[in-house]
């Protein structure tokens, strides 16, 4: 018999209530592989397998998920962080938004910021998950255009102390998988989840991707160069990585 050597299902698990989206990949791989990110949630199965064991494996995926959530609550912030609901309001450093939320019957969701009001209109057909995904990245969205001049001045202002390096842009993106991002040709990408930090703690972040500007690489160097501006950078990364949970829509 002919099985092709690559195939992507959709499943389908129930967290405390809330059905979120698998990707389950089957291939020629033997055995079975889980993974978890804050994006996405894989099951890899065999190309042979059949619809039982497809069910199977994702009750046992779930139960795993689960424990994945109860280790890590950065993953099941991701996923299950709180239901936005209409006069919520949101707290972004030492701003203050109030969120106007309705659900209408159209087909793509939208946000836009009315002088402390972020208006949003989302899709009614969204499951809860779905609904929680998108009001976080329309969140990030409003909000990293309103903090755009004062990051993009920090950036500017943190350059001309230290390396002087030339800039081509900043730009604040809803990043899980690191802090922030620096191109050889000047780009400063920082996560949105970063305006979450305390001043100082955002400040090491923007030396630290700064400093690639010299050095792209985490080589002594490079390290030399951060110690140099800012001694006491650990105490920056320290916090990051106790409160990485709290720094999120």
């Amino acid at each position: 018999m002919f099985f092709p050597r690559k195939r992507i299902i959709k499943g389908l698990i129930h967290i405390e209530g809330v059905a979120l989206p698998v990707r389950v990949a089957l291939d020629l791989a033997s055995g079975h592989y889980y993974s978890l990110s804050a994006r996405r949630i894989t099951l890899r199965l065999p190309i042979t397998a059949g619809e039982s064991m497809i069910r199977d494996y994702l009750h046992i995926l779930q139960d795993w998920v689960q424990i994945q959530f109860e280790k890590q609550p950065t993953y099941r912030q991701a996923y299950l962080g709180k239901p936005f609901q209409n006069g919520d309001l949101v707290a972004v450093g030492d701003r203050r938004y109030t969120l106007s939320l309705n659900l209408k019957d159209r087909a793509t969701s939208t946000a836009k910021l009315i002088g402390d009001t972020i208006c949003m209109e989302l899709n009614e057909n969204l499951n809860s998950w779905q609904r929680t995904r998108t009001a976080k990245t329309l969140l990030s969205r409003i909000v990293a255009k309103d903090f755009q001049a004062e990051i993009s001045q920090r950036v500017e202002e943190i350059n001309a102390q230290t390396f002087r390096q030339p800039i081509k842009s900043v730009n604040l993106k809803y990043n899980h998988s690191n802090w922030g991002s620096c191109s050889r040709t000047g780009n400063v990408n920082l996560s949105t989840r970063l305006l979450f930090a305390p001043r100082s703690v955002q400040d090491y972040v923007i030396l630290h991707e700064l400093a690639h500007l010299v050095e792209m690489n985490h080589s002594d160097r490079f390290w030399a160069l951060v110690e140099r501006y800012m001694p006491n950078y650990t105490e920056a990364e320290k916090w990051l990585k106790i409160n990485r949970s709290k720094c999120d829509f």
